[in-house]
């Protein structure tokens, strides 16, 4: 069944150039909400003539792409969240990180960053987005690079901190895939209390409670088992100690206005 938005003719045609992880996965979703979709096509495959190219390629090759695209698609966009719209009339970037494996349905419900260089090309973005089942938002070039490195911190920096729990756990005596296993579970937890109370809110542990006699023990286990994790440990302590002051400072402001 078509799930075109309103905007979208049932008519366009959309070529996915580039075939990794997140062009197979676009090229399949489009194609299932009713869209003529031609590819993923690779790099040395030749590009037919369409009504939008989406550039699905690395972030440095998007400037030959959209020149090898031009004159064969009446729009062409790039679907890369940091780049301006640089020899391209739109972007769109969905908010999800992407195994290639996902099914089609990967998209709904999730954010899109949309932009483009005319209102009119920016509702097709915002058409698109929509027939995925996304929901799109506007991001100006302005303020791209600042919301990719927003994306970067919730998901790719994240792995990092996790690895870094995963590494700590294993030096401790629990093998990694049995700390994933565990940890897993409060991970969730803590991100599901996130997003419902913020950073402040959600707020646990010994930093929160003050208990600094606690964390300079968990500071010393790992300067024994994995020093090279102790200027990430150090960090991230300060951080949280700065959101834990963030919540103290509100508490006291919330018993002022009581007074």
């Amino acid at each position: 069944m078509s799930t075109l938005a309103p905007s979208l003719a049932p008519a366009t045609t959309v070529a996915v150039l580039g075939a990794g992880r997140l062009g197979g996965v676009l090229a399949r979703a489009l194609r299932t909400a009713g869209i003529e979709v031609l590819g993923p096509i690779r790099r040395e495959e030749s590009i037919p003539d369409v009504d939008i190219a989406l550039l699905c390629v690395p972030d440095s090759a998007i400037a030959d792409a959209a020149l090898a695209a031009r004159p064969h698609a009446r729009l062409i966009g790039h679907v890369s969240g940091a780049t301006p719209l640089d020899g391209v009339d739109f972007s769109l970037h969905p908010l999800q990180t992407f195994t290639g494996a996902e099914t089609p349905d990967v998209f709904r419900g999730i954010g899109c960053a949309v932009d483009a260089r005319t209102e009119d090309v920016l509702a097709t973005a915002t058409a698109l987005a929509e027939t995925l089942g996304a929901h799109p938002f506007r991001i100006e070039d302005t303020g791209r690079a600042g919301y990719h490195a927003s994306a970067s911190l919730a998901s790719n920096l994240v792995l990092a901190v996790l690895d870094a729990a995963e590494q700590v756990a294993n030096a401790s005596g629990i093998p990694a895939s049995d700390a994933r296993m565990l940890l897993a579970p409060l991970v969730r937890r803590s991100i599901e209390n996130w997003a419902d109370a913020g950073a402040a809110g959600a707020l646990t542990g010994p930093i929160a409670r003050g208990d600094e006699a606690t964390v300079e023990r968990q500071r010393a286990a790992i300067a024994e088992t994995q020093p090279d994790l102790l200027a990430l440990f150090d960090e991230l302590c300060d951080r949280t100690r700065v959101i834990a002051a963030s919540r103290d400072d509100d508490a006291v402001r919330k018993e002022e206005h009581r007074a």
